[in-house]
């Protein structure tokens, strides 16, 4: 089987990275249709969250297709997705403990858009520079990692305005942490004085650690100083977290690190294990105002997706995953640091928990995202499936499984060091 020969039946707007056939996964593994074996950190785009075809997740999944596939959760009530609703109340933080089921992250951020608007009845929504939410027109309006998404769409929902985010390259360059919190929390008053009195906005959007936009963790006085000013014009907080949820951070959902609890949240990708699922959850005096009607779904709350994304829970509480991923995150992260003390083109470390990147910059330090194809094409050739990420494209994020082991981030290290040596050059002593 050849993917060319199949490809003149696909639409070519979906990009692909490789031409590989994938048969099976086991995992951290994938092994394509002439048997070779690739080394995952990809993970279907970290929604993977305990590997491929997990044992107890394929279990859930086969218990659930034999007894029902679907009846339409508009009509009928799941034992599954009644029990996830109850088991989601109780990980997210606060008082969000109302959930609206979707399938995927982009209609779950269109969703939350539609119901901090019912709520406020007010038309304006801000979101931040670098961020990614999803392609689909809503989520799509608040998207501004690259314009490329954007183009030929407009105009796009309306009353959406951007405002900077923390992160180095969009902010003046040399600017320490500090420095950067302050311009951009500066720049959002600025907006409120000049563009959107705050009484006409129902609310900012943000990721708490932007995914698409390079893995950038912002400063706890970034964070909370967004809160506070919600907090005091009546404007609701929607944090997302489809890629930094989840435990990928080391905890249950990046905003705990901030000590902060947003309005409104969003989760998806890793729910269910790899399934196609997502969810808006609130609070129930917000999710009050969502009356019968005025937002729906026809696949949403699939009961074996949900019976999955249970499964998916249970293996959290029964093998302590959250403290897998800290230990985990913590001796991949000093992997990489060696990376960034060997090796030129490797200028920033960053991230939570198994939430990392490294960046790659030319001597001149401008953004080297030739350097970095370079080296995902070498990754490749050797077995190992990267992404890419940042405003530049030049960052390389880890999506490993949450249980990934040791041996299997060595041996994800060994190839990229391996690549490295050989389009990066050192660094001298």
């Amino acid at each position: 089987m050849k993917f060319e020969d199949y490809q003149p039946y696909l639409s070519p707007a979906l990009a692909k990275a490789t031409d590989l056939i994938v048969e099976s996964g086991q995992g951290c593994y994938l092994t394509d249709s002439h048997g070779d074996r690739y080394l995952d950190f990809v993970q279907g785009i970290a929604v993977n969250a305990l590997g491929h075809c997990h044992p107890k997740i394929v279990e859930a999944i086969t218990e659930q297709a034999k007894q029902l596939i679907n009846a339409s959760f508009n009509l009928v009530n799941y034992p599954a997705t009644l029990k996830l609703a109850k088991r989601l109340s109780e990980v997210t933080p606060g008082r969000l403990n109302s959930v609206f089921f979707s399938n995927g992250g982009a209609e779950a951020v269109d969703g939350a858009l539609k119901l901090a608007r019912a709520y406020t009845k007010r038309p304006a929504i801000i979101a931040f520079q670098g961020s990614f939410h999803g392609r689909t027109f809503g989520a799509l309006s608040v998207t501004g990692s690259n314009a490329k998404y954007r183009r030929y769409y407009e105009g796009l929902v309306g009353s959406v305005y951007f405002t900077a985010y923390p992160s180095k390259d969009l902010c003046p360059k040399g600017f320490s942490e500090s420095e950067r919190t302050a311009f951009c929390l500066n720049e959002l008053d600025h907006l409120f004085q000049n563009l959107i009195a705050p009484d006409q906005v129902a609310a900012i959007i943000m990721e708490p650690v932007q995914g698409e936009g390079g893995y950038v963790v912002p400063s706890k006085t970034f964070v909370q100083g967004i809160r506070s000013r919600c907090d005091q014009y009546g404007i609701l907080l929607i944090m997302d977290e489809i890629q930094s949820g989840y435990g990928r951070t080391g905890k249950m959902f990046a905003s705990e690190y901030f000590d902060v609890v947003p309005d409104i949240m969003t989760v998806g990708k890793a729910i269910a294990g790899g399934l196609p699922m997502s969810a808006v959850v609130s609070t129930p005096e917000i999710m009050a105002e969502w009356h019968p009607g005025m937002h729906g779904t026809t696949f949403g709350g699939h009961p074996v997706c949900a019976a999955a994304a249970l499964a998916v829970l249970d293996e959290f509480e029964a093998s302590n995953v959250l403290d897998h991923v800290n230990r985990a995150g913590a001796y991949l992260r000093d992997r990489l640091k060696e990376f960034q003390k060997k090796y030129d083109c490797i200028s920033d470390v960053r991230g939570l928990g198994l939430m990392l990147a490294i960046e790659f910059s030319h001597p001149d330090g401008t953004p080297a995202g030739d350097i970095l194809e370079k080296v995902r094409a070498g990754c490749l050739k050797n077995k190992l499936l990267t992404l890419s990420c940042g405003v530049h494209n030049n960052g390389m994020r880890f999506a490993t499984p949450l249980n990934v082991r040791k041996e299997e981030i060595d041996q994800g290290i060994a190839i990229i060091d391996h690549v490295l040596s050989q389009v990066c050059p050192k660094r001298e002593d």
